[in-house]
């Protein structure tokens, strides 16, 4: 329901942050809207005070919903997570609460697989790598072996995680000429089942595609079984002509371990737009040219930042309103 009848006052919704003008009309229609204003992230503190009394909850990856921020939120109907990934909510102890927790799946597919493509090219022709010799005033002529990158017409592409979005960046390698395989990876049980049902191209072993893909391409969700799924272990299986691309989530990749093997030359480079402790990027890859690293860009055009907003407004709207949400997440 829309008021509190024991009250008689609008529900009220807390909003972790600044967000387009317009896209909170829906909630601002029919329900109170507390926004966080700052341009920085609330504090576990401060999101605990705030969402007392609150009985949606829309954040963003960076705020952890956690136990603590459940059980201070007691009159939590739905919690809306504007992102795919809701690894930074307790989704199981929220069941346990009666709260909703939701996604926004679909609307920002076709952004993340474009910046997957953005990241392989650049990694593998030496696009930033050659942005900063210019910018340093450090390129002095032209030469035959000038910076040599890779060509990926013939070379094999890997998918580990061939979902929605793994599907999305296969799909485009045949405009550049690549040979594409997928792997789940791991067990995700019914999800896995439907990934290989989905995935139109071939599907191998996670071994063979680490041993034989000349990209590497991760879309895994992060769960304790995906932390740190890539380790020495795997990374020493890899071509050393090889190239490791994440958009997924940071601490799927062993940090430490990648900037072993990138030092070692055990893989020719690796390309990032996640970290396992954002903003924080381990010191050892900030050194390395053959890392390319974005500030977690996946999902950054206009078109789908709003777009995600808009669904997580809708889960919120739909709930309060006493309607099933539109993209739900269980465990």
């Amino acid at each position: 329901m829309e008021r509190d009848s024991s009250a008689g006052t609008r529900l009220r919704v807390l909003v972790t942050r600044r967000l387009p003008g317009g896209v909170l009309d829906p909630l601002t229609r029919s329900f109170e809207v507390d926004q966080f204003a700052k341009p920085d992230d609330m504090t576990p503190d401060e999101l605990a005070r705030r969402v007392r009394g609150a009985a949606g909850l829309v954040c963003v990856v960076t705020d952890r919903v956690d136990r603590q921020i459940l059980d201070a939120g007691e009159d939590l109907q739905v919690v809306a997570n504007i992102a795919v990934g809701y690894d930074n909510i307790d989704v199981a102890y929220a069941e346990t609460r009666g709260v909703v927790v939701s996604n926004t799946p679909n609307v920002l597919t076709e952004s993340v697989a474009e910046l997957t493509w953005g990241l392989i090219l650049s990694v593998t022709r030496r696009l930033a790598e050659g942005d900063r010799l210019v910018r340093a005033g450090a390129w002095t002529r032209w030469s035959i072996d000038f910076m040599l990158g890779t060509e990926l017409a013939g070379k094999r592409l890997g998918i580990v995680g061939p979902g929605r979005i793994g599907t999305a960046v296969a799909n485009r390698a045949t405009a550049f000429g690549m040979e594409v395989v997928g792997a789940v990876g791991v067990d995700r049980g019914e999800a896995e089942d439907s990934d290989r049902r989905k995935f139109p191209h071939q599907l191998v072993s996670l071994d063979e595609l680490l041993v034989t893909s000349d990209v590497v391409s991760l879309h895994v969700p992060l769960t304790d079984a995906t932390h740190h799924f890539i380790d020495r272990r795997r990374l020493a299986r890899m071509k050393r002509s090889a190239y490791l691309i994440n958009t997924s989530r940071g601490a799927v990749i062993d940090e430490a371990a990648l900037a072993w093997a990138l030092h070692e030359r055990l893989i020719a480079g690796a390309a990032l737009d996640v970290y396992e402790h954002e903003p924080k990027v381990h010191p050892d890859l900030r050194t390395l040219d053959s890392a390319v690293l974005v500030p977690h860009l996946g999902s950054g055009t206009r078109e789908t930042r709003k777009a995600m907003v808009q669904v997580a407004v809708s889960n919120v709207v739909a709930v309060l309103s006493g309607q099933p949400p539109l993209t739900p997440v269980r465990v």
